[in-house]
């Protein structure tokens, strides 16, 4: 699928709103209308055209990752450059944000939620590894980052880097790439838990030695207590952060790689990253290579 026969949907959609707001009750159908001009984009009988048709799209992020993937208290939705991206996404099949559900997928419901149908998409720092690809299907990269260490202001001169987490107690959260490395490469004593929140709180009240992850996320949690935690050391492995898909759905991912390409074409991937984590001063990046599709 050519994705320049796309560009045209974000325009009808707003034109949509526009038409249905200038009207009265009697213009409130093109909504309806636009979806199926939508739909009609795509290949009947694909996934997107079906996601199009109807209007609405259930993505999993985080909801405790500052900058990745969060969302406050109260707040009606989640904010970060995970969350950014699936709007990106979204929008290519014309979907609007109010027609987003956004579903907290910790890291060990990923696969489950997409193979049961609970999302029809996973953005949640997700990184692409290909015993994940056997399970379900991967897009990307859109961001490529490296595994950290978070440690307490007190202990990063013990703690400057894997090298010294041999029998010292790390946190991750549970179906991680992060915990198997630092166990198996490093002899650290893992620790698992369901979030990085509760990775964090468990540092702070001396719980454990280290949390390690992304450093991404990390250096967002070090934002919120700069007196009390340091990122340390430099990264030691790669992160490529994909979108997954239903394994069952291939034509997702020729979809999903087009956008990206995209989106890093028009300078929207950019803005994107510049609205979350570049907040904290990083400078965005050179957009990653994406990986081919495999042929199904």
């Amino acid at each position: 699928m050519d994705v320049r026969h796309l560009r045209g949907i974000a325009l009808a959609a707003t034109l949509a709103l526009v038409v249905g707001g200038c009207g009265g009750s009697e213009e409130e159908e093109p909504a309806t209308e636009v979806a199926t001009e939508a739909a009609s984009e795509f290949e009947a009988g694909t996934r997107m055209a079906e996601l199009a048709e109807a209007g609405r799209i259930k993505i999993g992020v985080k909801k405790d990752q500052p900058g990745v993937g969060f969302q406050e208290p109260g707040a009606d939705e989640p904010t970060g450059f995970d969350v950014e991206v699936a709007k990106i996404v979204a929008a290519k099949l014309g979907i609007e944000p109010d027609g987003i559900e956004w579903v907290e997928a910790v890291s060990k419901n990923r696969e489950p939620f997409l193979q049961k149908g609970t999302v029809d998409l996973v953005a949640a720092s997700y990184s692409i590894t290909d015993e994940r690809k056997e399970i379900v299907g991967q897009a990307g990269p859109y961001y490529v980052t490296g595994q950290q260490l978070l440690v307490r202001e007190e202990d990063k001169e013990e703690i400057s880097g894997p090298e010294e987490l041999e029998g010292k107690k790390v946190c991750s959260v549970t179906g991680s790439t992060s915990i198997k490395t630092v166990e198996e490469e490093y002899g650290a004593d893992p620790a698992p838990f369901a979030t990085y929140s509760e990775c964090v709180q468990q540092l702070t009240n001396g719980q454990v030695d280290a949390v390690t992850t992304d450093g991404a996320i990390l250096l967002g949690y070090a934002a919120q207590q700069p007196d009390e935690v340091e990122v340390v050391g430099e990264p030691f492995s790669e992160e490529r952060y994909g979108i997954g898909y239903r394994k069952a759905d291939a034509e997702m991912c020729q979809f999903i790689t087009e956008t990206l390409q995209e989106s890093f074409d028009d300078g929207s991937w950019e803005e994107a990253f510049n609205r979350t984590l570049g907040e904290s001063g990083v400078d965005a990046p050179a957009p990653p290579e994406l990986d081919p599709c495999e042929e199904s």
